[in-house]
C-alpha cells in the first residue's frame, strides 16, 4: 500500500485551502502538498484531492481507467472512501483520467434548484495545465480575461462546458490535475476558443 498524507490533519487542511482558492480565483494554478507517491494513474494532486475530500460519507465515481484494484484499495484504506458505479445524486466527486472516453457532463448530477451546491464535482487529470490550445477565460474571480491552455482536453468538453454553464445555479465544477498541481474551472466561467 502506497502512503498517504504524512500528516493527515495539517496536509488535508493545506490541500483544502489550495483547492478553495483555485475554486475563488479560477485559471490560477495551485501547487498542493500531496503525498510523495500515488497509485497510478492518480496524479499526487489528485490522491490528494481525494484524500481530503472523501470519506464514508462523501462517495466517489471513478472512470474506467481510474478503477484500478490499486485506486480502489488505496481510497478505501487511506479515506474510507465508497466508490459508486454509478453516477447518481448520491456521488459529490467523479474522477477522470481517460479524457478520450469522458462521459459527457450531463452524465454527472448538476444538483437541484433548492440545494445547487449538491452538484458533482470533477476531477480532471489532464497531460498540462499550460500546453495546450489557448482559450479566454472570464467571469468571477477572473480580472479581465486569462488565456488558460489545458492539454488534452476533448473538444467536446468544451461544447459540453457551454451547455453546463446554461443550468446555472446548478451545473458541474471541474478541478484538474497534473503532477501536483490543480486549477479551477467553476460553473460560472465562460470559455470561448
Amino acid at each position: 500500500m502506497q502512503p498517504g498524507f504524512d500528516d493527515p490533519v495539517f496536509d488535508s487542511q493545506g490541500v483544502f485551502r489550495s483547492v478553495m482558492f483555485a475554486t475563488a480565483y479560477p485559471g490560477r494554478i495551485q501547487t498542493l502538498e500531496s503525498p510523495s507517491t500515488a497509485p497510478t494513474p492518480l496524479s499526487r494532486a489528485a490522491a490528494a484531492l481525494c484524500l481530503t475530500l472523501a470519506d464514508i460519507d462523501t462517495p466517489l465515481w471513478l472512470d474506467e481507467a481510474t478503477a484500478s484494484s490499486e485506486v480502489i484499495a488505496y481510497l478505501h484504506f487511506h479515506c474510507g472512501a465508497r466508490i459508486l458505479r454509478e453516477p447518481g445524486v448520491a456521488v459529490r466527486f467523479a474522477v477522470l483520467s481517460d479524457l478520450g472516453a469522458m462521459p459527457p457532463l450531463s452524465f454527472f448530477h448538476p444538483g437541484d434548484d433548492a440545494y445547487p451546491d449538491r452538484s458533482t464535482t470533477l476531477v480532471v487529470e489532464v497531460q498540462s495545465l499550460t500546453e495546450g490550445p489557448k482559450r479566454r477565460w472570464t467571469g468571477p474571480g477572473i480580472r479581465g480575461t486569462l488565456e488558460i491552455g489545458i492539454a488534452g482536453m476533448p473538444e467536446s468538453f468544451w461544447s459540453d462546458w457551454d451547455l453546463n454553464r446554461e443550468l446555472y445555479p446548478r451545473g458541474v465544477d471541474v478541478v484538474f490535475t497534473c503532477d501536483r498541481s490543480v486549477l479551477g474551472l467553476p460553473r460560472t466561467i465562460k470559455v470561448e476558443s
